[in-house]
């Protein structure tokens, strides 16, 4: 090869190592940003997530660490600002910018650590090898980092939005199965970094890139489901009062609970095993109150079957948003109180701090109480001759609480109760809830019964596939055979394990990269001097 030549095949391979113009940069950040929630429920366009990430993280790719920051910060505000605009509802729009700010905060660190993986690591990972699977693998382990701490930290994070909630009706959902949420996000980060390595790598054969883009597809898309065993099978009711039990919802005591009483009449004469009623369907302190538990043993009674159902209770001074399992004959037998009550909903944390601020904005009288945490209380029933896990509303996009409620307590059966009330007529939060839920039964191998006050209602099969289903703000009732289980799938026994190694693994990739590339600096210092 003449220096000519070598001159030239060595500047087509930097023009394509070149990083994008910032203007481009900042335009595949918004247009990953904006491309992003129509993966999501209620489009459910759920193939876009791949090349909206891979957008995102292009554009990252040769950027300063402050651009990384705003870039990371811009593509992270247009995805919230418009995925979570339910929240505008009945609240405006102070609560959508605030929660979406913090939220593109966490995205512009992650966008900080994505261009150091980059930086960093492609340098390193220049054969075919390093293009297409330790490039995919570092960007997928980061970009899991970084929604793994942004789901948790901090007073529990903010897990809505993580890439595996888009796949719930894809063939990508029996992966969960596998891996869990964390193991889903990685895959479909994995998957975007190729894509984008794909196209940056245009100087390499068509063919062979053809081919690994097939190799992948084929890869993912034909992993089966773990498979479940059904151990029984349970006869469950479940009923929507199509209530307006939100926040701001004008009513009067008594008119939820008997909303729900009517509906219920819509299963008159059938036989059950279980009776499902959603999260406050028995309104403010239903142990307390004779009434409420004459009208609660009632319905259990004329069905001679227990009753899961949501009310406020309190303990002292202590106010806990709870289920009881009401028996025939017996009253509430047991509690479930919630265990991740939502913060700046349910409770206001660091409420010396925070507390003048929001009066300042007029909010404070939206969080009149802050609802306490019992991480004694067991997130099982012993119902109906099986084991039923319960989760109240967001306890649905809990991880731990899920691992907890299967392995630990022997959950054989899902039960999801929840107050969609806040959030309007045809809110995209109702269906972006269930979709959680559906993946939440493929990740456990268990059927779900994700019942609401106002929809959207339905009865889940281990698989995800939705067995029925209400519509919104109608109110109705659903019954169904559902299948019990007792195997523990790897997706709840290692899920764990595989959200603690991505993360562990990105942080030490990160670490490991920069110590060589500051080795290989220091030995060319080192050569030059000898020069």
């Amino acid at each position: 090869m003449t220096a000519t030549t070598a001159r030239t095949s060595s500047t087509a391979r930097l023009r394509g190592r070149a990083p994008l113009p910032l203007a481009y940069a900042w335009a595949a950040a918004i247009l990953g940003g904006a491309i992003l929630p129509f993966a999501f429920q209620p489009f459910d366009w759920w193939f876009l997530v791949v090349p909206a990430v891979a957008l995102a993280l292009v554009s990252l790719r040769g950027r300063s660490l402050p651009s990384a920051f705003w870039l990371g910060f811009v593509t992270g505000a247009v995805f919230f600002l418009l995925h979570i605009q339910w929240i505008t509802v009945y609240l405006g729009a102070v609560p959508l910018v605030a929660l979406t700010a913090w939220m593109a905060v966490w995205w512009g660190l992650g966008g900080i650590a994505l261009a150091l993986a980059w930086r960093w690591g492609e340098p390193r990972m220049q054969g075919a090898l390093g293009a297409f699977l330790g490039m995919p693998a570092l960007l997928g382990a980061v970009w899991t980092l970084r929604e793994s701490l942004s789901s948790s930290v901090p007073w529990g994070g903010f897990a809505w939005g993580r890439l595996a909630h888009t796949q719930a009706s894809s063939p990508l959902a029996d992966t969960t199965s596998w891996v869990g949420f964390a193991g889903l996000t990685f895959v479909l980060a994995a998957l975007s970094a190729l894509l984008a390595q794909l196209v940056l790598q245009h100087r390499r054969m068509a063919r062979r890139r053809l081919t690994i883009a097939a190799a992948a597809l084929i890869a993912v898309v034909a992993i089966p489901a773990f498979p479940v065993e059904a151990t029984g099978s349970i006869r469950v009711g479940a009923v929507q009062g199509a209530s307006e039990a939100g926040l701001l919802a004008p009513y009067t005591r008594g008119e939820i609970l008997q909303e729900h009483v009517d509906a219920t009449r819509l299963l008159a004469g059938e036989e059950l095993d279980l009776l499902v009623w959603p999260e406050n369907a028995a309104e403010f302190y239903a142990d307390e109150d004779p009434a409420t538990m004459a009208a609660l043993d009632l319905v259990a009674s004329t069905f001679d079957a227990p009753l899961v159902v949501g009310s406020v209770t309190r303990d002292g001074e202590d106010t806990y948003n709870a289920l009881l399992q009401v028996e025939p004959g017996e009253g509430a037998v047991a509690e479930y109180r919630k265990r991740h009550p939502v913060p700046f909903a349910e409770y206001l944390p660091e409420r010396w701090l925070f507390a003048p601020i929001l009066d300042a904005l007029g909010f404070l009288e939206l969080i009149p109480r802050d609802f306490s945490v019992d991480p004694s209380s067991a997130n099982a029933f012993d119902v109906a001759g099986t084991t039923a896990g319960v989760a109240i509303c967001f306890d649905i996009i809990d991880d731990h609480l899920a691992r907890e409620m299967v392995s630990e307590h022997g959950a054989e059966i899902i039960l999801a109760p929840t107050n969609n009330a806040d959030f309007g007529r045809g809110s995209a939060e109702n269906v972006q809830q269930l979709a959680i839920a559906q993946l939440r039964a493929v990740e456990a191998g268990r059927a779900l019964v994700n019942i609401s006050t106002v929809g959207t209602s339905a009865m889940v099969l281990p698989d995800g596939t939705v067995l029925d289903r209400l519509p919104q703000y109608e109110p109705g009732a659903m019954l169904e055979e559902l299948p019990l289980s007792t195997t523990v799938t790897p997706g709840i026994r290692l899920g764990a394990w595989i959200d603690a190694a991505l993360c562990i693994g990105a942080v030490l990739a990160l670490a490991g990269l920069a110590l060589a590339g500051r080795a290989d600096r220091h030995r060319n210092d080192r050569r030059r001097a000898d020069a």
